[in-house]
């Protein structure tokens, strides 16, 4: 038995600190305060957040919710102490699937676990949540911090976030006139964006490369920090373009975000059991971190297609009539979409999507 008098044990003395919580939050009230907007004042600190549905303008809204987390990318940012921008990852992996049925941002909430809370590196991804609200025009207006010892090691951390927004009934994407002849738009992705990163960290180890070394499909940065290229946001030039030329008008009909199941999964998931995407696979150019990729892990066509965005982060369909409309909303918001197939008709056992051509993939 020990000598030692006895003394209370405190929660500190399990591995949960209060005070640093409580510090946490102070740091964060700017943070969130800056990501007001119309029908929400975006303060913390409550017990829930408040969003005016009346105040934001919407007459006959829907809303539509979706919840998400960055994957092992996080063991990237944990490893090399890269924080900056994951928090960017975990708003576009949410916000950019409520748009897919045209639905607008509306609020954000995060959650945060960990093993030991390190108030700076919660403060630097929770700035880049903030910071990726505001790109997206919508509310971060709470969220929970969980210290956890013996759940997490050290600091290790774990992110989910939830976003809700709202769309008007008679808008709601899918449209249900989508019909063979329409035409597939892509939209770029900045690399890997955050999926498939198990398979992306595997394929790191069998190279032998560190993190810190140049990697190799952009010398300039290392292989960490080209990994961790944010998920693009593609809320407002999207928003944008179905205000201008959208579902009220006909434009656009659907929208796919490329994520877990690559361009093979995802496409088919907006279209009628009776229709098929006839992709081209040589109309755009993927990233080179693609071909390293494929070069480093053997992979096949098919299985880069099925785990990877390969380039092409979002997918819109739209009337072949009003191509041009859409296009030009596009390129006034500064993206450079290009034409990469059509809807035909399904054909027997097909799985909703038609590949041709190739991709091309670079050999850094």
């Amino acid at each position: 038995m020990s000598d030692e008098p006895d003394r209370p044990v405190t929660y500190r003395d399990a591995g949960v600190d209060i005070d640093a919580g409580n510090a946490l939050v102070s740091a964060l009230k700017p943070l969130t305060r800056a990501t007001g907007r119309p029908g929400a004042d975006a303060a913390i600190g409550g017990f829930g957040g408040l969003f005016d549905l009346k105040e934001a303008g919407f007459r006959d809204p829907l809303l539509v919710a979706a919840t998400d987390g960055v994957g092992t990318k996080l063991k990237i940012a944990i490893e090399t102490a890269s924080h900056a921008t994951i928090g960017t990852d975990l708003v576009a992996m949410c916000v950019n699937d409520l748009i897919v049925q045209g639905a607008e941002p509306l609020f954000f909430l995060d959650y945060m676990a960990t093993g030991r809370l390190d108030v700076a590196t919660a403060r630097t991804v929770i700035a880049g949540i903030a910071e990726a609200c505001k790109k997206s025009g919508c509310a971060l207006i709470g969220g929970e911090t969980a210290e956890m010892p013996g759940m997490y090691q050290g600091g290790d951390y774990d992110l989910a976030g939830f976003a809700v927004g709202a769309v008007e009934r008679d808008c709601l994407l899918p449209l249900p006139n989508l019909s063979t002849g329409d035409v597939i738009i892509g939209l770029h992705s900045s690399g890997v964006h955050s999926n498939g990163y198990s398979l992306v960290r595997k394929l790191v180890e069998k190279s032998g490369l560190a993190w810190d070394a140049p990697a190799p499909w952009q010398p300039d940065a290392t292989l960490a920090a080209s990994l961790l290229a944010p998920t693009r946001l593609y809320v407002k030039p999207i928003l944008t373009a179905l205000r201008a030329s959208g579902p009220s008008r006909g434009a656009i009909k659907a929208l796919a975000h490329i994520t877990g199941g690559g361009i093979t999964e995802n496409i088919p998931r907006v279209l009628p059991d009776n229709m098929e995407a006839v992709i081209d696979l040589s109309a755009w150019k993927p990233p080179p971190v693609f071909g390293w990729l494929a070069r480093t892990g053997g992979l096949p066509e098919e299985e880069m297609l099925r785990t990877f965005n390969c380039g092409i982060g979002m997918v819109i369909v739209a009337a072949a009539d009003r191509l041009d409309d859409v296009l030009a909303s596009l390129r006034q918001s500064g993206e450079s979409p290009c034409v990469i197939g059509e809807i035909g008709s399904r054909k027997t056992g097909s799985e909703g999507i038609q590949f041709r051509n190739r991709l091309t993939l670079a050999n850094p």
